[in-house]
């Protein structure tokens, strides 16, 4: 699939989840951020996509961190760019 492509459809995605809450945290985090994204941030954003809103919200306030600690660098990103501290 095309670079261009891919990143319409995860921004999209990021967008219209289905919980308004990640829908406000992700759409734009996806807008200010995707076109800056390697290939390995791309895909690492991709598998976050595919876990639940409500573990995506309880991680980004810092409930409860992911198993293994997956994702931190872009919990942590998405932490910045909403000035979120734990």
């Amino acid at each position: 699939m095309e670079k261009e492509t891919r990143l319409k459809r995860l921004y999209f995605r990021s967008a219209h989840r289905g919980s308004k809450e990640t829908d406000l945290i992700l759409g734009p985090y996806a807008a200010a951020r995707l076109k800056d994204m390697s290939e390995v941030q791309i895909d690492e954003f991709e598998a976050f996509l595919a876990e639940s809103d409500t573990d995506i919200w309880n991680w980004v306030i810092g409930k409860y961190m992911p198993p293994e600690n997956l994702y931190i660098t872009l919990i942590d990103d998405l932490r910045k760019l909403y000035d979120v501290s734990n």
